[in-house]
């Protein structure tokens, strides 16, 4: 067993979360533009994987609080779609206006 955890730790990496518990983490690489990375570099005093991580959480409780929702609702697709039109449609409206120089 301790030869097992020694080479599973070599790809994973064990973090001591609140002093309770060790929570399994796992690298994830990303592309970026050269631009934002340059941008990054200038503020070595954020923690990015923590920013990133904490970003990726946010989306990931958003959509299942939408799928949570969804899974109550009796609204079939056409009726999604319906509304996407009537969005769409008010958006660039909005939009037009903003263009136009009207911010109401």
């Amino acid at each position: 067993m301790v030869c097992f955890l020694i080479l599973l730790k070599q790809s994973i990496k064990y973090v001591l979360a609140h002093n309770y518990y060790v929570m399994l983490m796992v690298n994830v690489t990303l592309s970026i533009p050269a631009q934002t990375k340059a941008r990054m570099d200038k503020h070595t005093e954020i923690k990015w994987s923590n920013a990133i991580r904490t970003i990726i959480e946010r989306k990931l409780n958003d959509f299942e609080e939408a799928e949570r929702i969804a899974k109550k609702s009796n609204l079939k697709m056409s009726d999604f779609d319906e509304i996407s039109k009537k969005i769409d449609v008010a958006m660039a409206k909005h939009a037009e206006a903003l263009l136009n120089g009207n911010n109401n």
